[in-house]
């Protein structure tokens, strides 16, 4: 949105510069990116990141306020995982970039999680951005390479020593997240294990690497619920719900615990109403609301277009929110004159101990339909996909 930026960006771009960085990235992480890289970044005024920062803050000053008792609720009965602790290590805020009634460009809250993003992968896009597109590194607003890899360590790997700390996530090269990992491995020197690779015990897990069988004390843990339970045939050596002696980094309640379990709860000028399916006013026309499951990731089940005869067809709405909906502005102009959407997620890192989550970065996802699944687009649509903001 800040037109001398784009200007400057749309001259020096071209599709050689752009598979440049897909490859030099690749080369850094030793694999490709399996998701779809966005060809810009995006350059917005710091007014906007203080909106931002100002609305995360109160996100998290009320969350602090919700009970745990009240937070545990959301965790179904077959995944209560035991060791909880007093907060997440990982909490990922999800803004629309929106054009309220009176035209202004604000935020609008969109989702959030208590469950790790491309941490890694998000250091090394800026990085390899500012090295082809060289004025963009002046608007760095990320800490300086090792004192970055320094946050992750203390809250990935703690005082543990790092053959005793795996990524753990399932078949993860099928994972399009897979280039974070590679970075994650590189920046670390953990290991990325797949869940069924994991040896048990008793109470005890174990990685074999180099013909070794070396002790698990510390998990990073990237497997997701929703798709742990829809894999067939899958037959891990340990359940997640039984007392282990490792140490959860982040705990995989907090994947249900803040969530969109806890959009209801939350109030500010930047977070949309929402309500609890079961909870729906019926003075509030459902076409103003878009209908989302509790517990999916990247659209799934999202409904844009709700109608009563729709929601009075849901088995289970206390499973399903209504969120009012917002307009997502196109503002992102590119090379051919047409404009992109954005969301941005705002991403904390949150150390053992610490009061409050320190902000990391961010990451944008770009897109020109309704939704900012990249899936959603056209085949040959550009400026869309994975990206990040530069502000100034």
């Amino acid at each position: 949105m800040i037109p001398e930026y784009r200007d400057e960006f749309n001259r020096s771009f071209s599709e050689t510069r752009y598979e440049q960085l897909k490859e030099q990235l690749k080369e850094k992480a030793g694999t490709p990116a399996l998701f779809r890289i966005s060809e810009s970044p995006v350059f917005l005024y710091s007014e906007f990141k203080n909106q931002l920062t100002d609305a995360c803050n109160s996100i998290v000053k009320q969350i602090l306020e919700i009970p745990q008792e009240q937070l545990r609720k959301a965790i179904p009965a077959d995944s209560v995982v035991p060791g909880d602790t007093d907060h997440p290590n990982f909490l990922c805020i999800d803004f629309g970039i929106c054009r309220n009634d009176r035209g202004q460009i604000v935020p609008q809250l969109i989702e959030l999680q208590g469950f790790p993003s491309l941490y890694a992968f998000q250091y090394a896009y800026e990085e390899t951005v500012n090295e082809i597109f060289p004025f963009t590194a002046s608007l760095k607003t990320t800490l300086p390479k090792e004192a970055y890899i320094q946050k992750l360590r203390d809250v990935i790997t703690g005082d543990e020593n790092p053959e005793n700390v795996i990524l753990l996530e399932i078949y993860p090269e099928q994972q399009k997240t897979n280039i974070d990992f590679a970075f994650t491995e590189k920046y670390l020197g953990i290991k990325t294990v797949c869940l069924n690779q994991i040896i048990r015990e008793g109470r005890k897990l174990f990685y074999e690497f180099d013909g070794r069988k070396i002790p698990v004390h510390r998990i990073y843990n990237r497997v997701i619920f929703d798709e742990l339970h829809r894999i067939p045939n899958l037959k891990p050596a340990f359940d997640f719900r039984e007392e282990l002696e490792v140490k959860w980094v982040t705990h995989p309640n907090w994947f249900f615990k803040i969530s969109k379990y806890i959009l209801p709860e939350l109030q500010h000028t930047y977070i949309p109403k929402s309500y609890f399916l079961k909870d729906f006013p019926k003075d509030e026309n459902p076409e103003d609301f878009v209908l989302k499951p509790l517990f999916s990731f990247a659209g799934s089940g999202v409904n844009l277009h709700p109608t009563q005869e729709i929601i009075e067809q849901i088995p289970d709405p206390e499973n399903f929110i209504m969120q009012r909906k917002v307009q997502y502005a196109p503002v992102f102009r590119d090379i051919n004159g047409d404009f992109s959407k954005a969301e941005i997620r705002m991403m904390y890192l949150w150390k053992d101990g610490d009061a409050l989550p320190e902000l990391m970065g961010n990451l944008v996802r770009m897109t020109k339909v309704d939704m900012a699944n990249v899936d959603f687009n056209k085949k040959d649509a550009i400026w869309i996909g994975s990206s990040m903001a530069f502000f100034a």
